[in-house]
């Protein structure tokens, strides 16, 4: 088996989509919590006008984490004309809402309403925000007891952000091809994350911030037939992030500041929170998986190509036989353009 199939074992192991089984628990009281802040608001004289799914599953990179909660991140959204001037207002119906379904720890957050349920392993994220007539959306932001300068409806752009990550140049040769490429790239990095990492770092090096990085950097890799090459377009991918880009800013001697702006308004910085210490860790741990990488591409052995990319994902990418050789490379590996890779049709 080529070392491409291996990467398409390891991506089918670890995407996660919303209609995929294991999800059923988390969608269906998705819906059920957001048929009752849909009832809850109308009664508080703001109907929800638009409710829509955010974050990885939006954008189809979503992945799949032994031991970790499936998230929920589902935007609810009212008419600006009829919002409460104060925005927290309609963050206290929701945490209401939470509460009274039984969630002990339900809490607002600034930029969201959360809980956690850990009877079904579940993550709840629900931003809340006014739309006026022109489009424009404003994120409900502030925590339970925000005094006036340290609460407000903020400028932002969450549909526009789902459409920048999933856009891509259907038109161009393999477009699609290329578009899934970076999908399973974006879904590599984030199980790297999760494997590499500690917890206390590895929430603080945001998916979004993972998803912008890469598609802002990709380096696909797509013969002429249209087969993908994985591990070179994430070799290349990551080699773009780290030497051609401006996303690591050295502060002093080997100490850097991670600095991603989001590509839709207000633009602001996806990394603005993170310490000195977490954009070192990250560039560090990013310059030691390229040099596994490159390892894994001068490396004749299969098997012991498969050891270095278990070293850095895990479990989940498979093993080698000690027979096997980087000759067999050369075998294709057929993504379907629709969906193999977890596309919307697919996922």
């Amino acid at each position: 088996m080529s070392l491409q199939n291996k990467f398409k074992n390891f991506h089918d192991a670890i995407k996660l989509g919303r209609k995929d089984l294991e999800y059923t628990t988390a969608r269906l009281k998705d819906d059920s919590i957001t048929t009752d802040i849909v009832n809850r608001f109308k009664e508080d004289g703001y109907p929800v006008i638009e409710d829509f799914i955010q974050g990885s599953l939006a954008t189809f990179t979503g992945i799949r984490e032994k031991g970790q909660d499936f998230d929920i991140d589902r935007a609810i959204v009212i008419e600006a004309e009829l919002a409460p001037e104060n925005p927290i207002t309609p963050k206290l119906a929701v945490l209401e809402v939470l509460e009274q379904r039984g969630f002990k720890n339900a809490k607002i957050k600034k930029p969201c309403v959360t809980a956690d349920y850990k009877a079904e392993h579940l993550h709840i994220d629900i931003p809340i925000y006014r739309k006026y007539d022109n489009g424009q959306y404003e994120l409900a932001v502030g925590k339970r007891h925000s005094d006036e300068e340290n609460r407000e409806w903020a400028r932002a752009s969450p549909r526009e952000l789902i459409d920048w990550v999933n856009d891509y140049a259907s038109d161009e040769a393999y477009g699609s091809n290329k578009h899934n490429q970076y999908r399973r790239t974006v879904r590599y990095l984030k199980r790297w994350r999760n494997f590499t990492f500690g917890d206390d770092v590895r929430r603080k090096i945001h998916s979004i911030g993972i998803a912008v990085m890469v598609k802002e950097s990709f380096k696909s890799s797509i013969n002429d037939e249209g087969f993908p090459d994985d591990l070179t377009a994430l070799r290349e991918t990551i080699n773009h992030i780290l030497n051609y880009r401006s996303y690591f800013t050295l502060v002093e001697l080997d100490r850097y500041r991670v600095n991603v702006a989001l590509p839709v308004s207000p633009n602001r910085d996806i990394f603005h929170c993170s310490s000195v210490a977490t954009g070192t860790q990250f560039r560090n741990k990013l310059n030691a998986l390229l040099k596994t990488l490159d390892n894994v591409s001068d490396e004749e052995q299969e098997s012991k190509q498969c050891e270095l990319l278990r070293s850095v994902f895990g479990e989940d990418f498979p093993e080698c036989t000690a027979t096997s050789s980087a000759s067999s490379n050369a075998v294709k590996t057929v993504y379907a353009s629709s969906g193999v890779v977890g596309t919307s049709q697919g996922a």
